[in-house]
Formats: C-alpha cells, structure tokens, sequence
C-alpha cells in the first residue's frame, strides 16, 4: 500500500532519490539518464519513476514547488519508503553578481523563512545543514568529471514575488549565494527523520546582474547539475 501523495509500493522505490520540483524534469531525466526506468507516481501528476544509473538503482521524484510540497514527499519518501538519501535537484536565483548562468551550486546551508521551522523550535532558529558524507563526495565527483561548484549557503523562501526591493541584500553580505524555495525544510526534515540531504543546484538566473536562462533550459539543459547528482547513487 502506497502513502496519501505516492502510489508507489513499497520497495519500489529506491534507497537513494533525487528530487527535482518540476515532474517534467523528473521525466526528462528518467527518459535520458536512467535505464530501465518506470513510473511508479502519478498522482497529481508528480511523476516519480526508478531505473538504474550505472548498475546503481535510484529513484527521481518530483516534489512541486516551496517548502510545504517538498515537505509532503519528503514526510512520505521516508517514512513509508524508507528512502536513506535525498538529493534535491533544482535551479536557484544567484544573489551574487559573480555567478553566473549555468553554474553549479552545492548548498552546504539553508537559511530560509520556513513557518515550520520556526513552529518546530518554538521560534528559534535551527541551522538547516546539508549531510557532510554527501556534500563531500558531491564535490569529488565534480572534480572527477571536471565541473565547476561553488560551495556555500543558499536562502529558502516561501514567497516566490516581493515588493522590497532591498530584500535581499543583508543576505548578499552575508555571503548567501542564491535563492530557491525547498531546501531549508528539506535539510531540517532529513536530520529530523533520521535520513541524509543534499541540495545541487544550477543558477538559472541572476538576480543582481539580470541575467536568466529559457524556460527549456530550466527543463533539460543543466546536465552538469545532473551529472553530480547522479554519481553520488
């Protein structure tokens, strides 16, 4: 029997998961990097399929977009899946003007306006941390397939439009490097339940410089992303 979003039975999905917000993108990446691959979700149309990636058996998911989506499959990958390692898989708005288009992120941090966080501390303010195992092997993986990462802290928001326009620039100074919705929740759920977290992310767009990528590109373009991503299973 499946959990309430995934119609999935159990063992049908993977130990290792990599999570993507968009569902088209998880197709994407089933259809061109995973053989074998087959589709166990359709459920709101969040496809979710399993394969295998060089001998190694892994899953991809879509988790639709901000924190409260992400936090239902990871809630259910978990606990009725028991799904060991999760690795988000997206793009992210850089916050720092030496960023560019196309390059790729491992988010050691997330800082972020979750409402479930501040109601799980009690309104204190928890440092959501990437799995240092992952992150680690994540970056040797890049320098073995000669790709470029930044490594650093990222921001998680639930509010996609905003009217201030100097919002973000105490994160800028700081040090933050983009801007996404999912991983603060994500990194915070997988030390709660007991599981491991990664977020690799491409930038899509630069907030400071205005550059941006097409909305294709969002969708199949960013196989560095994938790549790492991948060679962690």
């Amino acid at each position: 029997m499946g959990s309430i979003h995934l119609e999935a039975k159990p063992g049908e999905i993977a130990e290792t998961i990599l999570l993507p917000g968009d569902p088209l993108r998880a197709k994407y990446v089933a259809d061109n990097f995973l053989e074998d691959a087959v589709c166990y979700n359709k459920v709101r149309n969040m496809l979710g399929f399993t394969g295998t990636y060089q001998g190694k058996r892994i899953s991809i998911q879509g988790s639709g977009m901000g924190m409260g989506s992400t936090a239902i499959y990871v809630n259910e990958l978990v606990n009725t899946y028991k799904v060991k390692n999760l690795i988000r898989v997206g793009t992210c708005g850089a916050i720092q003007s030496k960023l560019e288009v196309g390059e790729v992120i491992l988010a050691m941090s997330a800082s972020g306006d979750s409402g479930a966080n501040m109601a799980y501390f009690n309104g204190m303010h928890y440092a959501a941390t990437a799995d240092f195992g992952l992150l680690q092997k994540a970056y040797e993986k890049a320098k073995e397939l000669n790709i470029s990462t930044h490594q650093g802290s990222i921001f998680s928001t639930n509010t996609f439009y905003d009217d201030n326009e100097k919002r973000w620039d105490i994160w800028e100074k700081h040090g933050i490097l983009g801007v996404e919705m999912e991983s603060q929740i994500l990194y915070t759920l997988a030390k709660r339940l007991g599981a491991k977290a990664l977020t690799v992310l491409t930038v899509s767009d630069n907030i400071r410089t205005g550059a941006s990528a097409s909305a294709k590109d969002r969708e199949q373009s960013f196989t560095d992303m994938m790549k790492i991503a991948l060679a962690l299973a």
